[in-house]
């Protein structure tokens, strides 16, 4: 008897730890018909309410467990027929996001920008862009975003996590924001 509630604890234990540390085959899915993007998040993680959000954001998710790691959508209105490589390159893009978020005079913080690549998918252009962030009096994060235009509107899709959770979750956080599209 001894054994079998041991063995029954240990199973219930692995289950336990294994759903709380997402991997790529531990994803959902999530498609806005009305915005017209999807993309796969971890199971674990769930929806948080946008209703008083600031103006552009469409959809934030947040780990159930490590509740400062989060993903958003956030969308703003661009030229009708603006494409994202008339902003630039992935990397003059990724500069101007870092610059907009260095500047910004309500928030003290030091935004580096470690990588820059484009993704092309099903005819779309997409760029990746991966920041490191140091806040004062804060745990430095890492940010890994999606960013792309369609149908004028510029969407950015962001994942954010605690640096020291970093290389734990690069993985399934460059599978998440790959997975990122637009209709």
């Amino acid at each position: 008897m001894y054994k079998s509630l041991v063995a029954i604890l240990l199973i219930i234990v692995s289950f336990i730890v294994v759903s709380c540390s997402p991997q790529v085959g531990q994803l959902q899915s999530y498609v806005n018909q009305q915005q017209g993007y999807g993309f796969f998040y971890p199971n674990g993680w769930i929806p948080v309410d946008v209703k008083n959000a600031s103006e552009g954001v469409d959809a934030v998710f947040r780990d159930f467990i490590e509740r400062s790691e989060n993903l958003s959508v956030i969308i703003s209105p661009v030229e009708k027929n603006q494409r994202l490589e008339d902003l630039g390159s992935a990397s003059d893009v990724g500069y101007h996001f870092l610059r907009r978020l260095n500047d910004d005079p309500n928030v003290k913080r030091d935004v580096e920008l470690l990588q820059a690549d484009l993704l092309e998918n099903k005819g779309k252009t997409y760029y990746i862009l991966e920041y490191q962030v140091q806040m004062p009096n804060k745990p430095p994060r890492h940010e890994l975003a999606n960013v792309t235009i369609n149908n004028g509107k510029l969407y950015t899709f962001s994942l954010s996590t605690p640096q020291r959770r970093w290389e734990q979750v690069k993985n399934i956080f460059y599978s998440v924001a790959n997975s990122f599209f637009v209709y």
